[in-house]
């Protein structure tokens, strides 16, 4: 099943630049049986876990993070670039290769004692779901685990997120 998955995903040279060869999800997502088997399997994972929300982070993590809260009963919550949501939010910022990024939660949006669910599409060197998880830890709830759609295991990503529990679904 997993194999049948990973035939979905297509390579694209040189994207976003030179050098690189980006993982592209969108075909995977756009037929209907793999896109339906990969959500069952990621929500079965967490069936019975008493999932309380599932946190998706800007933008990929949006595709899944809807249908995974749907299957597990599970409220939506969304961590976004700054200055995209409305009310009064914590920010993180985080290196990336070349300077830094931030991320935003609202400061309502968990309470403590809830269990989360952190999803995001691409697990690759681990900067954006790191600060993700600190940024969710700030409000006082405790993360079941971190999961991904897709690893790039070749770039360590896990050993960012060494403190979690993580999952990923299909691993290159």
């Amino acid at each position: 099943m997993i194999e049948e998955l990973k035939s979905k995903i297509r390579d694209i040279p040189d994207f976003p630049k030179e050098g690189i060869i980006f993982k592209d999800i969108t075909p995977l997502l756009g037929d209907a049986s793999s896109f339906k088997l990969a959500v069952d399997l990621m929500a079965d994972r967490y069936k019975g876990a008493g999932i309380d929300k599932v946190v998706g982070i800007e933008a990929r993590g949006f595709l899944l993070v809807s249908v995974l809260a749907y299957r597990l009963g599970a409220g939506v919550v969304p961590i976004r670039k700054p200055g995209k949501l409305p009310y009064d939010t914590l920010r993180e910022t985080y290196e990336l290769e070349y300077g830094t990024d931030s991320m935003e939660i609202h400061v309502d949006a968990l309470e403590p004692g809830q269990k989360v669910l952190l999803v995001d599409d691409l697990l690759a060197t681990g900067g954006t779901m790191g600060a993700a998880a600190k940024l969710v830890s700030k409000l006082g709830v405790g993360i079941h685990e971190l999961a991904f759609m897709v690893e790039l295991s070749f770039l360590n990503g896990r050993e960012k997120l060494k403190d979690y529990n993580v999952f990923t679904l299909i691993t290159f």
